[in-house]
């Protein structure tokens, strides 16, 4: 599978890309390239598009870890019908979340600033993360703010997916290329499932 970005979506997530850019001069949000933003942070999100699809209007996704935020950004644009939740601790990062939120209109899209163990339970729908964390830190995280039997997405690379993570979960993978950094996967949890 090749990740794809509808064609209604590439202005603003070039409108995103750009106010990184700004940001990034003042406050060192990235070191990744402008050339490489395209594909490593639109493209990989991406992936998740597909495997979000059945969840009903109002359903409740928790990014965690947005940094940047992405894939909060791209969920938040491709899916409008959802409530969008980027958590992070760094409070430099959300605060360009915000105002890329502001800038795009983004209506449905809400940060949460703090520890992800340290934050009430959110009771989340779905889950997803981009190179967080070790699987089995991710599942600790998600049975905390997690509905029961709601999945979990993390994208990984290839050598990241191999982590098996703790006993008791369902655990899915699928496969997807980026142009030039090859194959990744994203590693659907769902605990007890």
């Amino acid at each position: 599978m090749k990740p794809h970005v509808d064609t209604n979506l590439k202005v603003p997530l070039r409108a995103y890309l750009t106010l990184l850019d700004h940001w990034n001069r003042i406050h060192a949000l990235t070191a990744l390239p402008p050339a490489e933003r395209w594909e490593e942070l639109i493209q990989d999100s991406a992936a998740l598009l597909p495997l979000l699809e059945f969840l009903p209007s109002g359903s409740r996704v928790g990014d965690f870890g947005t940094g940047m935020g992405m894939p909060a950004i791209l969920l938040a644009l491709a899916r409008p019908d959802l409530q969008i939740l980027a958590l992070d601790k760094s409070k430099k990062k959300l605060a360009f979340v915000r105002q890329a939120s502001l800038e795009l209109g983004l209506k449905n899209l809400q940060t949460i600033h703090g520890r992800f163990e340290g934050i009430p339970p959110l009771g989340l729908d779905a889950g997803v993360a981009k190179a967080l964390a070790p699987v089995r830190d991710l599942q600790a995280w998600w049975e905390r703010h997690g509905r029961p039997h709601a999945p979990f997405l993390a994208l990984k690379s290839l050598e990241d997916a191999k982590d098996p993570g703790s006993t008791g979960w369902h655990i899915l993978e699928s496969a997807y290329e980026l142009p030039t950094r090859g194959q990744r996967r994203v590693i659907q949890m769902t605990k007890g499932a």
